[in-house]
């Protein structure tokens, strides 16, 4: 945080810390008129309605002491670890200290559990019943916010039980997306076509993907596809694993297909992005997903679009 806020910090808590010892001892030594009432009982002298007196039973010392205690706790407290402002505290203790070391713990219990079994190829690894339960497990964990917890995915997220691969769905392709992670972009033709021009284009796209549209509209949009798609896609569609440009042939998007969904594609692109799980999973988790993602899908050979 920046020195100002530091600053505040500090001087508030300690200020609120002050304030309390200063309370503690001003109510301490206070003096509470005293009297008596008719039962010979000592009051504060207050009364009311003629006959209603309060009386007179101060806090036990010893609980005066508690509150002095809880000062001195605090004080030790914030030496020892942080609360104020930018100071760490003389143990140097962090949440995020605590919870790299935690993780580290646990990764190395995984690993020691189950690293000899992650060893195995990872196309016989997604024959394993035992590796499937495991990555079962951390997909559910990891990846199902995004894929859905039945990996069909959702709008923006890919289907991956369908064999259709934008990256490619062979072993390594398959690994790479989960482990390195990926980045797409669609770019936009906002600014190269009009809108009749992407109509035209969506329409032609429809028609790859064996949609029945207006035929008139496909063939000129043609040629806009074979300007500015093409080099991506492909002179028939077909795609581009290598690029992440999907097969529009099969009739899978991941955005929408419908023809207002290809037009906001067409004129402003998309970006999607797969997280590299390296450094949240490490490699034996990231295996085990690997090996349950490739299971969901016997056809997955590195052909199609995802």
């Amino acid at each position: 945080m920046s020195a100002f806020w530091h600053w505040f910090v500090v001087i508030i808590t300690l200020a609120f810390i002050a304030v309390m010892v200063w309370l503690f001892v001003a109510t301490g030594k206070a003096r509470v008129p005293s009297g008596t009432n008719k039962e010979g009982e000592e009051t504060t002298g207050h009364v009311w309605d003629e006959d209603l007196t309060e009386l007179n039973n101060p806090m036990p010392r010893w609980w005066l002491w508690l509150f002095y205690g809880t000062v001195i706790w605090s004080l030790i407290y914030l030496a020892l670890y942080p609360g104020l402002g930018n100071f760490a505290g003389t143990l140097g203790w962090s949440s995020e200290g605590q919870y790299a070391e935690e993780m580290e713990r646990a990764t190395a219990q995984f690993e020691e559990r189950f690293g000899e079994l992650a060893q195995l190829p990872l196309a016989e690894l997604a024959g394993h019943p035992d590796a499937l339960r495991v990555g079962r497990n951390i997909f559910a964990h990891n990846c199902s916010t995004c894929h859905g917890s039945d990996a069909r995915g959702a709008r923006g997220y890919p289907n991956l039980t369908d064999g259709h691969w934008i990256w490619g769905g062979d072993v390594e392709q398959v690994w790479h997306s989960i482990y390195h992670g990926r980045q797409a972009v669609m770019p936009g033709f906002g600014n190269a076509l009009d809108d009749q021009e992407v109509t035209r284009t969506a329409a032609f796209v429809q028609q790859l993907a064996g949609q029945e549209v207006d035929s008139t509209l496909a063939a000129a949009g043609r040629r806009h596809y074979d300007m500015l798609c093409a080099a991506c896609h492909g002179p028939d569609g077909t795609g581009n694993p290598l690029l992440g440009a999907p097969d529009l042939t099969t009739g899978v998007y991941i955005y929408g297909g419908s023809q207002a969904d290809l037009r906001y594609t067409i004129r402003n692109g998309r970006q999607g992005v797969m997280p590299a799980q390296r450094d949240l999973l490490g490699e034996v988790r990231s295996r085990f997903v690997t090996a349950y993602v490739l299971s969901l899908n016997e056809n997955s050979n590195g052909s199609g679009d995802d």
